[in-house]
């Protein structure tokens, strides 16, 4: 097996605020796994958040041998290998996996739906993220997003009820909140959250830090909406953890290392009660279609970060009227555009 890879700079329609970074250019590390004349695709869109930058993952696939292996059909004890070559470095191991995955799917001619059992007309519908800006930015964003039928608010700064109250005066569809950990204390996060009960919205994203669990867990039992974990679900050790304190969970591959450990977490998930959503960082329809091909098996999805950029090079899973319609290729399901 040969592994190559190369960075590539996605550009954004509009510059992309969350309420700890802003930025208007995501460069992701695209993987290419190349075995019997076929080639698997794979994405790394890293996270400082998550201690990675494009040079952790190019050092760490640098680093990797891949050679020593027969051929990808030997997933687990690959994919062992590259978990335990370092710690950390989850996007970049996410590459990898996903180019694995894709491969094989390639090989057996299936796309990894099929191969899972999974019936693509079971995918969900996915919401449309609008970042931190100004009034009229927002509006502006909120009326070209007029074909997705949910969106997804960021929120957690200073302006938050501007936001809300500028969206509002545009459209009265479902909101979903994601507050990125910018509430800071579990009084504000209580405030926030009582308020948008009466905004409509169906749920709210990791509204404290990660690191207060309690804190929490004590907004929970205070408020109506459901919770969701992003920042505290990154890997399938943190699952059972965030019983009684989230109502459900957000995995990204990007955090998870991949498919194989995002299925595990879905699993995980279920044993625990806990509802599902798949999101995902700023990425191409590489790692974009890699997490829908296990969509069927969620309750919610965000997968609209390749629909953010402008440049994207790969063709993939398709948003129409805000559902995720799944390709019928084999493997991840992508081809680059011509």
């Amino acid at each position: 097996m040969k592994l190559t890879f190369y960075r590539y700079d996605l550009k954004l329609k509009h510059t992309f605020t969350i309420s700890r970074s802003s930025r208007d250019i995501a460069t992701v590390v695209i993987v290419e796994l190349d075995h019997e004349g076929i080639v698997g695709l794979g994405e790394a869109s890293p996270s400082r958040r998550y201690g990675e930058t494009i040079e952790t993952v190019e050092a760490f696939l640098t680093k990797l041998d891949l050679a020593r292996f027969a051929d990808p059909f030997q997933l687990d004890t690959i994919l062992d290998y590259v978990d335990t070559l370092e710690t950390e470095n989850t996007s970049a191991k996410a590459a990898v996996d996903i180019a694995l995955h894709d491969w094989i799917g390639k090989k057996l001619n299936l796309p990894l739906h099929k191969y899972w059992g999974l019936d693509r007309n079971n995918a969900p519908m996915t919401s449309f993220t609008i970042g931190i800006d100004t009034p009229e930015v927002i509006e502006r964003k909120v009326r070209e997003a007029e074909p997705y039928p949910l969106l997804k608010i960021k929120l957690g700064g200073s302006n938050d009820e501007e936001i809300m109250r500028t969206i509002r005066g545009v459209t009265r569809k479902t909101l979903r909140v994601d507050a990125n950990e910018g509430w800071k204390t579990k009084e504000v996060a209580v405030e926030k959250i009582k308020w948008l009960e009466q905004e409509g919205v169906e749920f709210v994203e990791q509204p404290m830090p990660a690191v207060d669990l309690a804190g929490t867990a004590w907004v929970r039992e205070r408020v109506n909406l459901p919770l969701i974990a992003d920042e505290n679900s990154i890997r399938l050790h943190d699952v059972p953890k965030l019983q009684g304190v989230f109502d459900g969970i957000n995995i990204k591959l990007m955090k998870c290392t991949g498919l194989r450990e995002a299925i595990r977490m879905v699993h995980t998930a279920r044993a625990c009660e806990l509802k599902i959503m798949t999101g995902c960082m700023i990425e191409s329809s590489v790692a974009i279609s890699a997490a829908a091909q296990f969509s069927p098996m969620i309750d919610y999805a965000d997968l609209d970060g390749a629909e953010l950029t402008s440049n994207d090079p790969f063709d993939g899973v398709k948003i129409v009227d805000g559902r995720l319609v799944l390709p019928d290729r084999p493997g991840i399901g992508v081809r680059r555009r011509v």
